[in-house]
């Protein structure tokens, strides 16, 4: 009684003096707490605060516990939202929204994927200059095409691969026709008319254009959900070798991939995995979006990484702090490692966006076999605290002991996962 009698006259003490000195206005500043705190049922958030106290009308959602020092220890109970008044002095000093999300985890990856991608239409990398009678010609370039576009429709028929580009061609110059052309460039599409020349001493007809429609490469299984089969991986876009542009999915697969050597890194010399496909190339999953947080789909088949095969809760990004972690990444066969990692800073995202993380490599086996972060290792999952926090991304050149990392709930996000979801369906239940 004596000690809650003692906590009312300091808090009343620090209040007067507040108001006193002039500070009445900020007096919700000076308490250290967010306006919202956000954690998963059975999850705990530490706070700390100056000598204010709490009263709640309703602790359904969360309970508190006094730690001392001014902690206090919020857990959460069972999924919903309300609000907290924090009290000094019995008088009204702030009110903290508490948000409780559904229990949600997933199976960290870590293991090695090879990556085929097909593009929705056919990419343009390049100009292609034919030697005619009048001199050095590129009918592409004339019609307006630029590197970097994706011809979508020839004569209003849908273009998915480069050999159905061959067949329009050559009727077009035997002809004497142009072809009407669908280009996309950048989120923008429009129209125009090619016409077809021959060469030189030639037989074929030729548009004056390098095209692509697929694209292959190596990286790594971030994390699976079990109750929807999608995956994550990567943790950035897949873009062009050439045109350096983001790839447009139309489809593509993932299978395993097995490492068979390591390039090391040095200072201004990014290191990479060498890779190949697995001899049995099974699909083992779809590929439906390649996005700047890396790519998504679905899996077909299980596949499990023999280190960590359960499912770990996730940490948003305002839980993550800076501090020991670890990753999982493949750099030798198709065995699933774990290393240590620092997080050397992590920014508090509200919205999505790519580089909130700073991981340096600190593990001694990693660094003598890799140097640090080396191509292929990006999607690598990082674990805190057991709780996935996010994956590895980008390698920084002129130091590759140390790179960016991209928060979880971010590729939860692009992967079409609502961590939200249930907290949604309970909301509506009650409301009917």
């Amino acid at each position: 009684m004596k000690v809650e009698w003692l906590r009312k006259i300091v808090g009343l003490f620090l209040l007067v003096l507040l108001i006193g000195i002039g500070f009445s206005k900020p007096i919700q500043e000076y308490v250290s707490i967010p306006k919202e705190i956000i954690l998963f049922e059975g999850q705990e958030a530490a706070i700390t605060s100056l000598p204010v106290f709490s009263q709640s009308n309703n602790d359904a959602i969360y309970s508190l516990a006094d730690h001392g020092e001014n902690t206090l220890s919020i857990k959460g109970e069972e999924s919903g939202e309300e609000q907290m008044l924090l009290q000094m002095a019995d008088f009204p000093v702030k009110n903290v929204n508490i948000k409780v999300l559904p229990d949600f985890k997933v199976i960290p990856g870590g293991q090695s994927l090879g990556v085929k991608l097909n593009t929705l239409g056919v990419l343009v990398v390049g100009h292609h200059l034919i030697d005619t009678e009048k001199g050095q010609e590129s009918p592409g370039e004339v019609a307006g095409i630029e590197v970097g576009d994706i011809i979508m429709k020839i004569n209003d028929q849908p273009i998915k691969k480069m050999s159905e580009v061959a067949s329009f061609v050559e009727e077009a110059g035997e002809n004497g026709n142009s072809l009407k052309l669908l280009v996309k460039r950048d989120e923008k599409e429009f129209e125009t008319e090619l016409t077809p020349i021959k060469a030189k001493n030639e037989f074929h007809y030729r548009m004056g254009l390098y095209i692509r429609d697929s694209a292959a490469g190596i990286g790594t299984m971030t994390f699976y959900h079990p109750e929807s089969k999608k995956y994550g991986a990567l943790g950035h876009v897949i873009s062009d070798m050439d045109t350096k542009k983001p790839i447009v999915v139309h489809d593509g697969q993932i299978v395993r991939s097995t490492v068979t050597s390591i390039e090391k890194g040095a200072n201004g010399n990014p290191g990479e995995k060498l890779a190949r496909f697995s001899n049995d190339k099974e699909v083992i999953g779809n590929i439906t979006r390649n996005s700047p947080f890396g790519i998504f789909g679905e899996l077909t088949k299980g596949i499990k990484n023999g280190v960590l095969d359960e499912a770990l809760p996730i940490a948003l990004s305002h839980e993550v702090k800076e501090g020991p972690a670890k990753i999982l990444t493949v750099v030798e066969g198709d065995e699933v490692q774990e290393f240590d990692v620092e997080v050397a800073s992590t920014v508090p995202q509200k919205f999505p966006a790519t580089k909130g993380m700073v991981i340096r490599i600190t593990d001694k086996e990693l660094l003598d076999k890799t140097g640090g972060i080396v191509q292929g290792m990006s999607g690598s999952p990082i674990i805190q605290d057991g709780k996935i926090i996010g994956a590895v991304t980008h390698v920084f050149v002129n130091d590759p002991t140390s790179g960016y990392g991209v928060h979880i709930e971010w590729m939860l996000n692009e992967a079409g996962i609502n961590i939200y979801a249930k907290d949604q369906e309970d909301k509506e239940k009650k409301a009917s």
